[in-house]
């Protein structure tokens, strides 16, 4: 990291979920990509310090080197993607911390394998066991802000509402409610499932989001590294402007240069 890169991170302020801390507010899929190399240097060039898992999709009694063995400069954040119901996913959160050593965890119940949406009532049951069993949950969730907030009311540490479905790349479809989630929330919240473009996480971060998490839109892309560089432009672009504060909204036009006193 350059100093202009330090200087540029500290202004942006720090993600805290729980007691981890981020100077990055871009997190990272690692599923998808056509070869370990291209992710190594996609995530690279994302400057991302924290890395989503699937841990049920890890394949570990293969020979040679595995997922894992990649993503030793990462802080890991397993997910509990794969899942359809709260036993199941309670199960393989315990395995995950016991195999990664960590508290984190994105807590990720699908209604359906179509749809990917997730299941509410399911997302519910699992995070009353495993915020009593001291897990730092971050929840994946749906757009709707009175489902957010019972989350956080539940112990979640952070709250993930899609922004469209799970690899869809059609961005933000709901920016209303994504903002009053935002607005309501006490603990981070950050946008989830469906970003495709930098343009998509500019916005997400424009409207106050804590941070953004990408996969198949990085990975996926014809130029995985140079989609990754331009994720980390635009996550820092919408927090400086959402820091800044943007000037007025108004139903007309106004002159950009003052009118008092022009001679006519």
């Amino acid at each position: 990291m350059t100093a202009s890169d330090a200087m540029a991170s500290d202004s942006l302020g720090m993600l805290k979920v729980g007691t981890h801390e981020f100077s990055s507010r871009l997190v990272l899929g690692t599923g998808k990509y056509d070869t370990f190399e291209i992710m190594n240097d996609a995530l690279s060039a994302s400057g991302t310090e924290l890395v989503t898992v699937a841990v049920r999709r890890v394949p570990l009694d293969q020979p040679g080197p595995n997922l894992f063995d990649h993503l030793k400069d990462y802080r890991i954040l397993p997910n509990t993607a794969g899942c359809f119901d709260a036993e199941e996913t309670i199960r393989t959160a315990r395995l995950a911390r016991e195999l990664l050593d960590t508290d984190l965890l994105k807590l990720e119940v699908l209604y359906d394998q179509a749809s990917l949406l997730p299941e509410p009532l399911e997302t519910l049951a699992a995070l009353d066991v495993l915020v009593k069993e001291g897990f730092t949950i971050m929840v994946y969730c749906g757009d709707d802000p009175v489902l957010a907030k019972r989350y956080e009311e539940r112990g979640a540490a952070a709250v993930m509402p899609l922004g469209s479905s799970i690899g869809s790349g059609l961005g933000i479809l709901n920016p209303l409610h994504i903002q009053r989630i935002i607005e309501a929330a006490t603990v981070p919240v950050l946008v989830d499932a469906g970003l495709g473009l930098p343009s998509h996480v500019a916005q997400a971060m424009e409207l106050g989001a804590a941070g953004v998490i990408v996969n198949t839109a990085v990975a996926k892309a014809a130029n995985p590294v140079g989609m990754a560089r331009g994720m980390r432009m635009a996550w820092e672009a919408g927090r400086h402007g959402y820091l800044a504060g943007r000037a007025d909204v108004r139903p007309e036009g106004a002159p950009s240069s003052p009118v008092d006193g022009v001679v006519r």
